[in-house]
């Protein structure tokens, strides 16, 4: 079978080649490849920056956010051929850390986790592969292949949970949500807060095109410029941009008792002079928080799909801009300008 495959850490190594079909050991549950979505990690993965192939192994399959659908269930009893399901990606530490031991292995504290198609486990962009029934997530079929921004949406499921933890340290009643970024995580996160009932603002660099129109058909306020210029202090900000002076803006312009949920990863940037001590007065003077959310655990995949089955359809399918073939898979990794979501497409939903 053919599967895009990366020897990690060595740029242009990148290649849609034959591989084994997937051994039985790697799950008792055998499923045909829809489409996989493409997204910062895959890319950075092929420029050579991380990623870590499976022991004993020098290349990778990658690919994180997947949809499928089920050739042979194996001895599931939840599962039929045909139903249309993804994978989880993330699987505890062997040893266990204590947050693993109890099934929250997005909060692993030693780092042995592993991740399909980005740490030490193959991932889904192959024609086949196979998976153990417990990480199995089955899909609304309603959905299709919109089902393939599952994983995106268990990022912002998580972020929102953080932010209601945090906030519910004391009597808290949110109303408005500043999303930083309109890319897909930013998008979503946009949905999950209106699904919540706030008033949402997103705010990203582009001042026309398909992203003020999906925030605007979303029922949202669209802003383009900097964080300072927004007009008001929300009380919840979900950072997606990675970008230093963006967080920063962001962290001096919530609200009192706000929080700041860090989603976006960024690196060696500067952001100018920051008054350091100042800031700092001024979040333990206001109570305010930052926290850092990274990937999920099965309950953000079960919150997820939820939000997915409640999202409006038509406007999910505009979230998904350009659909490739396999073979092309250097064009999808290739990001252009009124891109949102890119999928590589190896069969019809």
């Amino acid at each position: 079978m053919k599967a895009i495959t990366v020897e990690p850490r060595k740029p242009g190594s990148a290649r849609y080649e034959d591989i084994p079909e997937p051994d039985v050991h790697e799950g008792s549950v055998l499923v045909e490849a829809v489409a996989v979505g493409v997204c910062g990690t895959d890319v950075e993965i092929v420029e050579g920056k991380y990623g870590w192939s499976p022991p004993g192994k020098t290349r990778l399959v990658l690919g994180h956010e997947s949809l499928g659908r089920v050739i042979d269930p194996g001895p599931s009893s939840s599962l039929k051929k045909g139903d249309l399901v993804v994978g989880i990606v993330r699987r505890p530490d062997p040893v266990p850390c204590p947050n693993c031991a109890v099934g929250e292995w997005d909060m692993c504290r030693n780092g042995q986790y592993t991740e399909r198609g980005i740490k030490e486990i193959h991932g889904y962009m192959s024609e086949r592969w196979r998976i153990e029934p417990e990480y199995v997530m089955k899909i609304d079929p309603s959905l299709g292949l919109l089902g393939v921004l599952l994983e995106p949406t268990t990022v912002v499921t998580k972020a929102w949970e953080q932010v209601v933890a945090v906030g519910s340290r004391a009597f808290w009643e949110p109303r408005t949500l500043l999303v930083t970024g309109a890319g897909p995580i930013g998008l979503l996160a946009a949905l999950v807060g209106k699904q919540h009932g706030l008033e949402v603002h997103v705010l990203d660099r582009v001042e026309s095109g398909l992203k003020p129109e999906l925030v605007r058909e979303l029922g949202a306020i669209y802003h383009s410029g900097s964080v300072r210029d927004i007009g008001f202090e929300p009380e919840v900000i979900v950072e997606c941009t990675g970008v230093g002076q963006v967080i920063a803006d962001s962290i001096q312009t919530v609200g009192a008792g706000g929080v700041v949920c860090l989603t976006g990863v960024g690196s060696g940037g500067r952001s100018g002079n920051i008054p350091t001590a100042d800031t700092a007065a001024n979040i333990v003077l206001r109570n305010n928080v930052i926290v850092g959310s990274v990937n999920a655990n099965k309950r953000h995949w079960y919150k997820a799909a939820e939000a997915l089955g409640r999202a409006d359809r038509k406007w999910l399918g505009r979230l998904i801009t350009r659909r490739e073939q396999p073979e092309n898979f250097k064009q999808a990794l290739e990001r252009q300008p009124d891109d949102i979501k890119v999928v590589i497409q190896f069969s019809a939903a």
